[in-house]
């Protein structure tokens, strides 16, 4: 008997051994820093989703450096110990050089944030043949996040009596990432719907605080009668306020101003009036992307087939009334979002499933 309870004991020592082995691996590139406030939470909900989820997770901040990146991609996929899975943004236009130092690696790719631009699948061809390890990508609603700024901002301008043209700004982040592309594209299609705005520049400010400070200083010389201001990242809005300030203008009151990512000092920008209109919640993207690639490893490798792209429906305006509450769900690793409950295509009773299929591995 006492043979038969030691033969049991080591049995579970091995079961619980083996299902610690078989744990998936996942390797991030984070194209952001750690001081950044959204790669910061992006990363914070990623590792409490992996935690749920019982996956290991590796987060290497890359500083939107792309040698950075590519050293640590080229570690992952061809250094000795290789992660199940990587995790990549194609922020950077790093993704046909990362499908190549994939080949032959048996690592399985999961683009998030930034996927493929047309140009790049113009070239990279048929990917499901070509790269059999790429399987798909995770991307959020940016075009209405971009759409969702404009259009409250502009609905709550002060009403025109003088029937002038009311004149506005954008800041955008780039001229080659998707996410910048498609939160434009966003911008443009309010901007259809309300023909009394002038857009008289919109101008690219790399994602940056230091560098929309600067462009800000000269547009606002430029055009003295701009009383709306749309961004597409908080970083940015934060040095058009600085520049709005030293103007002589009052944030929020002479200038409305609209933006993307609701970090914290987003949210108290918005309760202060300096920010008039803040869309986040796509930080959790990288959490969600989890969801689907637990799913992916856990079904039989037989007869799994790759992910493809999904868009989540992250991105929602933030109510003034509500700031409060998601500045405490700030402070929470997980933001009070146990990803559990979304596993297999399920979500709990009275929640939306967040995920909407976009198309198959190509």
């Amino acid at each position: 008997m006492i043979r038969c309870f030691i033969g049991c004991l080591m049995c579970g020592v091995a079961w619980l051994w083996g299902g610690a082995a078989w744990a998936a691996s996942v390797v991030f590139l984070n194209p952001g820093s750690v001081p950044d406030p959204y790669w910061n939470s992006y990363s914070r909900f990623m590792q409490a989703a992996a935690d749920r989820l019982g996956m290991g997770l590796t987060i290497h901040y890359t500083n939107r450096d792309t040698r950075t990146l590519l050293t640590f991609a080229r570690e992952a996929l061809q250094g000795s110990a290789r992660p199940d899975y990587l995790v990549f943004s194609n922020e950077l236009n790093v993704a046909p050089e990362i499908l190549r130092l994939s080949r032959g690696s048996g690592v399985k790719l999961l683009a998030v944030n930034n996927t493929f631009t047309a140009d790049q699948l113009s070239i990279l061809g048929d990917l499901r043949t070509r790269y059999p390890d790429f399987l798909g990508s995770v991307v959020a609603n940016d075009e209405e996040g971009g759409y969702l700024v404009a259009k409250r901002l502009i609905e709550s301008r002060p009403s025109n009596a003088s029937g002038q043209p009311v004149e506005m700004l954008a800041f955008s982040g780039t001229n080659t990432t998707p996410v910048s592309l498609q939160r434009e594209q966003g911008l443009y299609r309010a901007l259809a719907e309300h023909p009394e705005v002038r857009l008289r520049q919109i101008v690219l400010g790399g994602w940056r605080r230091d560098r929309a400070y600067e462009q800000a200083q000269v547009l606002l010389k430029r055009y003295p009668a701009i009383s709306l201001i749309w961004t597409a990242s908080d970083l940015m809005a934060f040095g058009v306020i600085d520049a709005v300030g030293e103007s002589g203008k009052r944030p929020g009151v002479d200038v409305s101003l609209g933006t993307v990512n609701d970090s914290t000092a987003a949210l108290q920008a918005l309760v202060q009036g300096q920010l008039s209109v803040v869309v986040g919640g796509h930080f959790t993207l990288g959490g969600w992307a989890l969801v689907l690639l637990n799913d992916y490893d856990r079904a039989d490798s037989r007869t799994r087939s790759p992910i493809g792209t999904w868009r989540v429906r992250a991105m929602q305006v933030r109510e003034r009334s509500d700031s409060v509450r998601f500045m405490q769900a700030n402070n929470q690793d997980d933001y009070g979002i146990d990803v559990r409950q979304f596993v297999g295509g399920h979500s709990p009773a009275g929640v939306a499933y967040p995920f909407e299929r976009v198309e198959a591995v190509r």
